[in-house]
């Protein structure tokens, strides 16, 4: 018995040094509070590119655009409400939607998610 739990152990550790990294896979969304206009990013190599590609897109409708959020490996989203914003993470849609309402509704009531995205990687 005792052999074939090494046999395992061996297998094991060959098996995680042979498998190959899976990369990392960064988003972001960028918003303009002014015109409520947005941009979005997902599976980007890096967290610059993810947010640079996020501002790209909600600059092209608006000129006050900030990143509002980014993740690695997992989602994001925004919320909106009639005097406010708020945007969060987590690791699926449904997590990041509430944290985004949560923090939203800390300076508006009626928050509704407007966007949500996820990077590429498990």
């Amino acid at each position: 018995m005792r052999r074939i739990h090494s046999f395992l152990a061996v297998v094991a550790i060959a098996f995680a040094v042979s498998a190959p990294a899976l990369a990392d896979s960064f988003g972001a969304i960028a918003y303009s509070p002014t015109t409520r206009a947005d941009g979005w990013s997902h599976s980007f190599p890096t967290r610059a590119d993810a947010e640079r590609r996020a501002m790209r897109e909600c600059s092209s409708r608006a000129r006050d655009c900030r990143v509002a959020i980014w993740f690695k490996n997992a989602c994001g989203a925004l919320a909106v409400g009639p005097t406010g914003w708020g945007s969060g993470w987590g690791n699926d849609r449904r997590r990041a939607e509430l944290e985004a309402i949560g923090v939203c509704n800390r300076h508006s009531a009626g928050c509704t998610v407007t966007r949500w995205v996820c990077s590429g990687a498990p």
